[in-house]
């Protein structure tokens, strides 16, 4: 994404993917018409989305928040070193229960996320040589490679304003899982998911319908 970054063994390195995300949420940025638009990257890590959109997108500040202390450390390290930290914010908590204090319900354009996405009995497997170098948290997404995605999906839209924007990454295969918690939860309105290189579907791209309260209460809640 064209930033110096800070990295280290206790934060996920970028790929290639993030840069799919990120481009769209920049163009979707370029287009809104808000002066002062504010947006969340939730699991943020080393900070590279959110920077990445702030450095993009000047009239942009964003709020972003991780689960681990080194994570918050290393984004808020590179916030500094870019020149950024006036507009963005980092926290440390559980998804957005690390927003608790800053008044951010309702007002958010946008939410991007890069979630962990690969289950944890492949991380025990096939994908554990992910682990020599990078922290567990960064890539567990649970039994089925979907738990972070499931309550970003749900907990979301007390944060985004109507219209607002939802961006998630995830696992190659997983696209009909990430279609069917939008379409469950009743809120967005769903649309293409974004397309790698190779064709394959990688992040979900949503957005908060105006009526999003009448429509999550008309569908059953994930549980």
């Amino acid at each position: 994404m064209g930033l110096d970054l800070v990295l280290s063994g206790n934060v996920l390195v970028p790929r290639a993917e993030t840069e799919l995300l990120c481009r769209h949420a920049v163009a979707l940025l370029a287009a809104a018409e808000q002066d002062d638009p504010l947006v969340v990257d939730m699991c943020c890590g080393s900070g590279n989305l959110g920077l990445a959109i702030a450095s993009a997108v000047p009239r942009a500040r964003v709020l972003a928040a991780d689960l681990t202390a080194d994570a918050v450390k290393t984004a808020a390290l590179n916030a500094a070193r870019l020149g950024l930290a006036d507009r963005v914010s980092v926290r440390q908590g559980d998804l957005f229960g690390a927003l608790a204090q800053d008044g951010a319900e309702k007002r958010a354009i946008m939410i991007v996320c890069n979630p962990p996405y690969i289950s944890s009995a492949r991380l025990a497997d096939e994908s554990a040589h992910l682990l020599e170098n990078e922290p567990r948290e960064a890539f567990d997404g649970g039994p089925y490679g979907i738990s972070i995605q499931q309550r970003l999906v749900r907990e979301a839209p007390a944060f985004l304003r109507p219209g607002g924007w939802l961006l998630f990454e995830f696992g190659v295969g997983q696209e009909r899982q990430a279609a069917a918690l939008l379409a469950r939860a009743g809120a967005y309105e769903p649309l293409p998911p974004l397309r790698d290189d190779d064709g394959r579907p990688r992040v979900a791209v949503a957005r908060l319908h105006p009526d999003s309260a009448t429509q999550a209460r008309e569908r059953p809640s994930l549980g």
